[in-house]
């Protein structure tokens, strides 16, 4: 919040909010929504778009804001604004092309309709930020490079796992130091956890039984550990990653991986289950410089070669207007592409699956995700998690396989799959 927090104060002064379009008003979009309207100055939510409006007008109604309307074209909505009222719509142009929108916020975790908001959004001179890792992970290489061209800031966010491990990769290389581990701590990993056997958990805090699936499945690992990957260059020992389980803390983790691997990597992406401090992140470095090395032990980091830094906590929608404001003000982002990928999220068989199936979404009862690194997924013909939903399988997968793009049918019409071609042409950026 350092500068960011004096930035929106002068805009709250000046009465110039930064003013935001939430996508998605499930149980994080509900959240956000209430930390923009009680907690943040110099923001504004303009407006939420949601399938049902109604849901909507609940994210309003739980941070306490009675008066809003129901819009439904760009022009309504900014005469709502001009009156000082917020907005829910079922049409997220609405918001797009609204001149009283300056960043969105996709909250929804779909891919299809993600990649669809963000071409809306730059088409219309729209920053985007993503609480949306599934299309980020999927196509977000090339939804970096259209941004760029039009001008405007693409961004994962603070809070969510990603944006906090490039928040302390950045600390860590910006006092001097290489980072060669980039990791999340899990409390959990079991690839066969489906809707069902989550649905108590997801119940008790109120949460999408699918969205909580894919925590648990592994998913929603590979997925941010991918978009890590692809922002910093960084790679995956396996498919799957490591993965160790470690109940100590993270301190520990600088004795457990091979430096001279890990250099001749570029780095990996990782994690462990049931470390300490949880659920945290935290990146693994060396220095090469002998007299620092010196420094850094004395000040209690250890002799290294490997120096140990973490965050011991993500705060989710609580972090997510930070990134807001540094796209908006700054032009800052928290965590983009930084050119072709370097690892893929590919789906792998949660079950025996039989030809002529048609595959569910995420999370769900078919499948799971593993990062595997961009060459392999490109050699094997492996496809991505991201585009599994909907696909018609050509023949029966026995469970623990992992799927290629011969072994399925494609929906027609699909914008993914346009954007996966086109991403296939691109080649990385230097950092």
């Amino acid at each position: 919040m350092i500068v960011v927090d004096t930035l929106l104060q002068e805009r709250q002064t000046d009465g110039r909010p930064v003013r935001v379009a939430i996508v998605g008003a499930g149980f994080m979009g509900r959240g956000l929504v209430n930390q923009i309207v009680n907690s943040v100055p110099g923001m504004l939510v303009t407006v939420v778009v949601a399938r049902r409006t109604a849901q909507g007008l609940r994210a309003f109604h739980e941070a306490g804001v009675e008066e809003v309307r129901d819009v439904e074209s760009p022009a309504a909505l900014d005469r709502a604004a001009a009156a000082g009222v917020p907005a829910v719509t079922a049409d997220h142009t609405v918001a797009t092309r609204s001149h009283s929108v300056d960043v969105v916020v996709d909250v929804t975790g779909a891919v299809e309709f993600g990649a669809r908001v963000a071409l809306e959004c730059f088409a219309q001179g729209k920053h985007l930020v993503l609480m949306n890792a599934e299309v980020d992970a999927t196509v977000g290489a090339v939804l970096a490079r259209r941004a760029e061209a039009a001008g405007v800031v693409y961004t994962g966010c603070d809070g969510d796992q990603p944006g906090v491990q490039l928040n302390l990769y950045r600390f860590v290389r910006g006092i001097g130091l290489t980072p060669l581990v980039a990791g999340n701590v899990k409390g959990l990993q079991d690839p066969y956890r489906t809707p069902t056997t989550q649905r108590a958990f997801a119940q008790r805090w109120g949460q999408d039984p699918h969205m909580v699936t894919s925590f648990a499945d592994g998913t929603k690992i590979s997925i941010e550990q991918a978009v890590v990957a692809n922002a910093t260059g960084m790679s995956v020992h396996r498919r799957g990653m490591l993965g160790r389980d470690h109940t100590g803390h993270v301190d520990e983790l600088t004795t457990r991986y091979d430096v001279d691997e890990l250099r001749a990597m570029g780095g990996a992406v990782d994690y462990v289950v049931g470390a300490q401090p949880g659920p945290g992140v935290y990146v693994l470095a060396t220095h090469d410089d002998p007299r620092q090395r010196h420094y850094l032990d004395l000040y209690k980091l250890g002799p290294g070669p490997l120096y140990s830094f973490y965050a011991p906590y993500h705060l989710c929608h609580f972090e997510v207007p930070t990134t807001v404001a540094r796209a908006a003000l700054l032009g800052d982002a928290t965590i983009r592409p930084s050119g072709a990928p370097s690892v893929e999220v590919v789906t792998t068989a949660k079950r025996d699956l039989a030809a002529g199936e048609v595959l569910d979404g995420l999370g769900g009862y078919d499948y799971y995700g593993q990062a595997e690194t961009a060459v392999i997924t490109r050699r094997e013909r492996l496809l991505p998690v991201g585009v599994a939903e909907g696909c018609v399988l050509r023949r029966p997968v026995p469970r623990d396989a992992t799927l290629t793009y011969d072994d399925v049918d494609l929906p027609a019409g699909r914008l993914v799959d346009l954007l996966r071609t086109e991403q296939a042409s691109l080649r990385t950026l230097p950092r």
